[in-house]
């Protein structure tokens, strides 16, 4: 089915604002709270959300085979679990509808009352009920920076990275939507020259700058995805900080990885991208060297040239750009990490999420945490109001924003936003 979504050239009869995140081409999809306190599957046009269950029940879905009651739900699992075809066609439905040469909602003020809202007055919440959360570790300079700083500068990398898309099994509870704040956590930490651990709150808060992918359900347990077929069960992406106290992480890291140095928060931005809508960005990801296993093999363009952006902002203070870096950077791409993922035939459900890992590029001010910005805490960093930073402190706000442009277009993901609140 072709992707009428993505003309560039469509104009849509909803105001949209310069530079915004959200045109036409995006239709993004998410779950929001309603002003009458309905929860509703939504997409998003300019500033104004659009509630999908309303548009079905008025009809204009009507030749899509959609499931009564489908987008009156409080996740888009069932609706991801139909597949890329309906995803497509959805899309392609809302871009005709709200193109600005269709009159059947746009001179329909009855109908607009019920379907359309102001973006600042609805409430958005967790677009899927993620099963389970995989946490990768793909981007070579940021696994490049963190083998200097901690192992052999001369060989930063260890013997399997270049071979597979290193990965741990993450906490899937303790995702949260951008504006759900964070406490610092507490644990076991060892102080350099200690002669034994101490017990209390993280001293290390660091964010790690990822993009995620969400998957619909995959093949039963025990057969694989392949790289050519992975783009058919991932149904979009969004921003993506996998919080972490680096100070229990490195305690307790050995023999089996990351714990309660990473569990206790990670945030995500509410509207999901799908990869159609994504489309116009695809790129060539770095070379292979060496070439991985044939199950790895990836032909073609399947990486996305994505701007990201990190702030922080002190508390009752602006918000200072930290870093800037790109998704293109990274080593494995999503559908390698998929491939390998299901490789031993573990099998994926609809709504799953598998984030990329720190996402840090070739120059410092690209790195994707602040654990490499202020190289292992030596360096502080400066922030415009004077303010010094070598790792989070309580009561900081850390924004994320990611976004894809090129001449015709941009398609953004909005932004993840979360407050670090003193340990509990």
């Amino acid at each position: 089915m072709e992707n009428i979504a993505n003309d560039p050239s469509r104009k849509t009869w909803i105001n949209v604002p310069d530079n915004s995140d959200f045109p036409i081409q995006n239709i993004p999809f998410g779950v929001f709270i309603t002003t009458d306190d309905e929860i509703t599957t939504g997409t998003r046009i300019g500033d104004t959300a659009i509630d999908l269950n309303d548009l079905q029940q008025l009809g204009y879905f009507e030749d899509i085979d959609l499931p009564d009651g489908l987008f009156l739900q409080d996740t888009l699992n069932d609706f991801i679990s139909l597949g890329r075809s309906v995803w497509r066609q959805v899309r392609g439905r809302l871009a005709e509808i709200f193109d600005e040469t269709n009159p059947k909602l746009r001179d329909n003020e009855a109908h607009k009352r019920e379907v359309l809202y102001p973006i600042n007055e609805v409430q958005m919440l967790m677009p899927v009920f993620a099963q389970d959360y995989t946490d990768f570790y793909s981007s070579k300079e940021h696994a490049t920076n963190l083998g200097t700083m901690f192992r052999d500068k001369d060989n930063p990398l260890l013997e399997n990275w270049l071979h597979i898309p290193v990965g741990y099994h993450g906490r899937s509870s303790s995702i949260v939507i951008s504006g759900e704040n964070i406490h610092r956590p507490k644990g076991q930490t060892k102080a350099p020259g200690a002669d034994g651990p101490s017990f209390g709150p993280s001293k290390r808060m660091d964010f790690e700058l990822e993009m995620a992918f969400i998957t619909s359900d995959g093949k039963p347990l025990g057969d694989r995805i392949s790289v050519a077929e992975a783009e058919d069960y991932i149904f979009g992406m969004v921003i993506f900080n996998d919080w972490s106290a680096r100070d229990i992480q490195k305690w307790e890291y050995v023999p089996l990885g990351p714990f309660l140095g990473k569990n206790f928060g990670s945030s995500i931005s509410p509207w999901v991208v799908t990869l159609d809508a994504l489309e116009p960005f695809r790129v060539y990801g770095p070379e292979q060297d060496p070439k991985p296993l044939d199950y790895l093999q990836s032909n073609g363009p399947r990486s996305y040239n994505i701007n990201l952006e990190v702030y922080i902002q002190p508390k009752d203070s602006v918000e200072s750009k930290i870093s800037t870096s790109n998704y293109r950077y990274m080593y494995w791409n999503m559908c390698q990490q998929l491939a390998h993922h299901t490789v031993n035939g573990c099998n994926i459900n609809s709504g799953d999420m598998m984030a990329s890992g720190t996402i840090s590029g070739p120059t410092h001010d690209s790195c994707g945490s602040m654990l490499e910005l202020s190289r292992g805490g030596t360096e502080k960093l400066k922030l415009d109001d004077g303010q010094e930073r070598a790792f989070i402190e309580d009561y900081d706000t850390v924004v994320m924003k990611a976004f894809s442009t090129n001449d015709n277009v941009r398609i953004g993901f909005g932004e993840v936003r979360s407050q670090l609140l003193p340990a509990k």
